[in-house]
């Protein structure tokens, strides 16, 4: 196919990705990238044993997987880029052909980054490009936002495009790893109401990310729908160290705003939090404590009753 025809194939890839990283919360397995259909076809995303993938009839690589210790490194390099191994063997031929001729087709490819949690999994990364051939070291460099394609020197950005480097790269590979991450550590249901749809869940920071010890690592995190999420980052709501959800005076003393004020979030006052399985992913109750003087603070009139016990950390194994 020609390349208009192949950028048109790769947008509609993109699209029905969409769509199953929307229901999945994220991350798909190596084997749902595996059965990945396209018009009711099956067009894999990932090959069967390589961590590369160069379907047939496409001019380019299509996609480029995360491995970990694996035989094909990739690292990141400067800000906002990865670079990608060859494969082993002749630079000019099989696999190696189609990754160099990328950085010329500059047509979007996927990132797969590598996450394990409760088993390993996959967060689409999607389009990003490859910008720079490097054949002297066996790899090329990736791009994760076509606006870097264009920059003078990848390795070398101005401080304008450092800085939306940094941006790109907080917003389009940092958060979706932490989401999908937090997530399945609560098995994609919201850890206040229980609500089971990835679509409709969000990773809560307990102590923001721009703070120094806001880390972006699941006992930072609680995964929370939209409406608990925004309530809890608003002091609406909080959440004691002894994983109670305290409902602040403004939603106790509203009237008249229908069922979500009665039972989603007023209902739910006092309710106990969910918590992952495992130990080492429970929110760390040293942040919780942090996270609830907040939300006292923003509260003091009306729930200066509190016992102060709970804005002390109870001891469960988390970080």
């Amino acid at each position: 196919m020609d390349l208009d025809e192949e950028l048109a194939l790769r947008n509609e890839i993109f699209s029905a990705l969409d769509q199953l990283v929307a229901v999945k919360g994220g991350a798909l397995t190596r084997r749902e990238l595996f059965d990945f259909e396209l018009r009711g076809t099956r067009l894999p995303l990932v090959d069967g044993q390589r961590g590369i993938r160069n379907p047939a009839s496409f001019t380019s690589t299509l996609s480029v997987m995360s491995t970990p210790n694996g035989p094909y490194s990739d690292e990141v390099v400067g800000e906002s880029l990865h670079s990608y191994a060859y494969t082993v063997g002749d630079i000019n031929k099989g696999d190696n052909r189609k990754l160099r001729h990328s950085v010329k087709t500059r047509l979007p490819m996927i990132f797969l980054q590598w996450i394990d949690v409760d088993g390993i999994r996959y967060v689409p990364i999607y389009p990003v490009y490859a910008i720079k051939d490097d054949p002297e070291n066996r790899k090329i460099l990736i791009a994760l936002d076509e606006k870097l394609l264009d920059v003078a020197d990848p390795l070398h950005l101005s401080p304008v495009e450092k800085r939306y480097a940094q941006r790109v790269t907080e917003q389009r590979l940092h958060q979706p790893q932490f989401r999908s991450q937090v997530l399945i550590a609560y098995k994609k249901r919201c850890a206040v109401c229980r609500l089971g749809r990835p679509e409709l869940l969000e990773a809560a920071h307990i102590i923001p990310d721009k703070n120094i010890h806001g880390a972006a690592e699941i006992p930072n995190g609680l995964s929370l729908c939209r409406i608990h999420h925004t309530a809890f980052d608003a002091n609406l709501i909080g959440f004691s160290p002894d994983l109670r959800v305290h409902v602040g005076p403004a939603l106790q003393e509203a009237e008249n705003e229908g069922p979500i004020l009665k039972f989603a979030l007023r209902g739910l006052h006092n309710a106990k939090l969910m918590v992952p399985e495992k130990e080492e992913y429970h929110p760390a109750g040293e942040r919780l404590a942090e996270r609830f003087e907040e939300f006292l603070s923003a509260n003091p009139s009306k729930l200066a009753n509190i016992d102060v016990a709970l804005t002390k950390p109870v001891q469960w194994g988390g970080k």
